[in-house]
């Protein structure tokens, strides 16, 4: 008989989503009626101890045996609760640390025999998502005594000294080596039957958007004038749009609002952010509008009459065919998707996420969600008067097009 009660262990690098994904493997496993619990030692420390003792990086070096000692206490009480705690009513523990070393593992392997054991370690190299994080990591209370450049400069050096000793997964019995960015397994290893591993393996590739708002930048210059393409700021009346986005979400907490590099869609967000209590508005070039090469800034009765060849190739073929130095609906695919994964690896803790984007764009974002043929896809409706609400989990998905005023 397979024993139906599990250990899953988080291990990787600061800032590399680990607490983020615990909380997403807890909520789904909850959904489906399992028990599940998470064991945070980085929230015991910072309960037990001053902050003034953890913000410093030489408490995470390696040399360092007194902080050394106090890590393994509290890696141990955890421990403990989490073995306590599969005693009882729970069926999944997640132990949310570091846990970087063979040592500390074997630590927790041999602590934790009377049910299996599952090591999920967290890789994620992109350097623009790290920064991100960093940003947010020093935003906690222990780092509240420190200038912010000076706080990041502590968790560069803690990042470091938890590189000194790190030993990837490859002895212990059964592990998955995710890219938590990408929601991609490297690798696997399963030497023993362990209970829910499918729909732990679904949880971990899946992406889960609870509440994704997709807004098109409000109306513009260009858009008045059908001008395709360029960096086109907003009218009078999109800056009124764009005010009205603002007041319509003010009553939500939204921490990100993810745009483009354009000037329309970083105006059309900082209406919205002007009236949250904290929102970042975070420009990503993955979300730019698709390059209209040659024809960037030409009206397509422009392109009609002084490109006939170039209007009636698009037509024949408007997903697959790119503008003559630009690109196509099909070459912004993975760019788009690119863009997606950064979005929802920042926004795992947050119930609201929001994107302002581009016409083209967001039908890419919505043909991420929505089955529609690819011939479909440059066809789907985006109006600027209106939103896209779309939430998509393992036990719901909700599409609606809504309006704001």
């Amino acid at each position: 008989m397979i024993d139906e009660k599990l250990y899953l262990v988080l291990m990787g690098l600061p800032a590399r989503g680990k607490s983020t994904l615990a909380i997403r493997l807890q909520e789904s496993l909850r959904k489906s009626r399992i028990p599940t619990k998470i064991f945070n030692n980085g929230n015991l420390r910072r309960k037990n101890l001053p902050a003034n003792d953890t913000f410093s990086a030489d408490f995470y070096h390696p040399e360092n045996k007194a902080a050394r000692l106090l890590r393994n206490k509290f890696a141990l009480a955890n421990i403990k609760m989490a073995r306590s705690y599969l005693a009882g009513s729970g069926q999944v523990a997640i132990l949310d640390a570091a846990n970087v070393t063979r040592t500390r593992r074997k630590m927790i392997e041999e602590n934790l025999s009377n049910h299996p054991v599952l090591f999920i370690e967290c890789l994620n190299d992109d350097e623009e998502i790290l920064s991100l994080m960093i940003e947010a990591k020093t935003k906690l209370p222990e780092f509240s005594r420190l200038a912010r450049k000076k706080a990041q400069e502590e968790f560069l050096k803690r990042i470091k000294n938890y590189q000194m000793v790190y030993t990837p997964l490859k002895d212990e019995r059964n592990y998955f080596r995710l890219d938590s960015l990408q929601n991609r397994l490297f690798e696997e290893k399963l030497t023993d039957k362990i209970p829910l591993h499918l729909l732990i393996k679904d949880i971990l590739v899946t992406d889960v958007v609870k509440n994704l708002f997709l807004i098109r930048h409000a109306q513009t210059r260009f858009n008045v004038i059908d001008r395709i393409g360029g960096d086109s700021t907003l009218t009078a009346k999109g800056i009124m749009q764009a005010k009205a986005l603002g007041r319509f979400f003010q009553n939500l907490e939204i921490s990100y609002i993810f745009t483009s590099n354009k000037k329309r869609t970083i105006q059309t967000a900082r209406a919205i952010a002007e009236r949250q209590k904290y929102c970042k508005v975070i420009s990503l070039k993955e979300f730019d509008e698709i390059n209209g090469g040659i024809c960037e800034g030409l009206t397509y009765k422009d392109i009609e009459k002084n490109m006939p060849e170039v209007f009636s190739a698009r037509a024949a073929n408007k997903y697959h065919y790119a503008y003559p130095q630009g690109e196509s609906y099909a070459m912004m695919k993975p760019r788009i998707g690119a863009g997606l994964k950064k979005a929802f690896f920042l926004n795992r803790h947050a119930e609201n996420i929001m994107i302002v984007g581009h016409q083209a764009v967001n039908r890419m974002i919505l043909s991420h969600f929505l089955f529609r043929r690819d011939d479909d896809v440059p066809y789907i409706y985006i109006p600027q008067d209106q939103f896209y609400h779309i939430v998509s989990t393992q036990n719901k998905k909700l599409f609606e097009l809504k309006p704001y005023a």
